[in-house]
C-alpha cells in the first residue's frame, strides 16, 4: 500500500509504502508517527499514488487545468523513450562505427580491452624474463611502449616497497 501524506509544519507532501511506526518529511526532517498523519491517497499502486501527489502538488500551484491536460507518467515515459535519436544514430552522427564501438565495450566488460599499465607492464618483464637485468627490463618495457626513465623509476619503486629483489644485477618479483 502506498499512501501520499502531508507535513502539518511545512506542508510538503511525500509517498510512504507500507504502514511504518513513524516517517519523516523529506523537506524538514520532522519524524512523526505513521498513524496520526493525514492520508491524502491510498492505493496499491505507486505509480497511482505519485499521479495523485503529483496532481496535488499542481492544483496548489494553480495549474491544475494544465496538469489535467498532460497525460499520465506512463504515457510520458513512452513519449521520453520515443523522443531524440538512438545510441546507435548518435554514434554514427559523430562519426563512430558503431560494430567497433560495440566490440570495444565487450572487451572492456570482460576485462580483456588490450590496455596494460606502464607499472604493470615492468611487472609483466619481471615476471616473463628469466633472471632479468635492468637492461632487459627496459628492452622488454620499451618494446611495449614504456619509456625508459618510467621503467627505471618504477623498478626503483618496486624496490623500495619491498616487491622486487636485486642480487648481482638479477631482478626478481617477489
Amino acid at each position: 500500500m502506498y499512501a501520499v501524506v502531508g507535513c502539518t509544519d511545512c506542508s510538503a507532501l511525500w509517498i510512504v509504502e507500507g504502514r511504518p511506526d513513524t516517517t519523516a518529511c523529506p523537506r524538514c526532517g520532522k519524524r512523526r508517527q505513521f498513524s496520526k498523519l493525514r492520508k491524502f491517497v491510498e492505493t496499491e499502486q505507486k505509480e497511482a499514488a505519485a499521479e495523485a501527489r503529483a496532481s496535488m502538488l499542481a492544483n496548489r500551484g494553480g495549474e491544475g487545468e494544465a496538469f489535467a491536460a498532460t497525460d499520465s507518467f506512463a504515457e510520458m515515459e513512452n513519449y521520453v523513450t520515443e523522443a531524440g535519436m538512438s545510441d546507435e544514430e548518435y554514434l554514427e552522427a559523430a562519426g563512430l562505427d558503431t560494430d567497433e564501438v560495440t566490440a570495444t565495450g565487450e572487451r572492456a566488460a570482460n576485462g580483456n580491452g588490450g590496455s596494460t599499465s606502464r607499472t604493470e607492464t615492468v611487472k609483466e618483464a619481471l615476471r616473463e624474463l628469466d633472471a632479468p637485468t635492468e637492461e632487459e627490463i627496459v628492452a622488454y618495457a620499451a618494446e611495449r611502449g614504456v619509456p625508459e626513465d618510467y621503467t627505471e623509476t618504477a623498478l626503483e619503486r618496486l624496490r623500495r616497497q619491498g616487491k622486487v629483489t636485486v642480487s648481482g644485477g638479477t631482478y626478481r618479483l617477489l
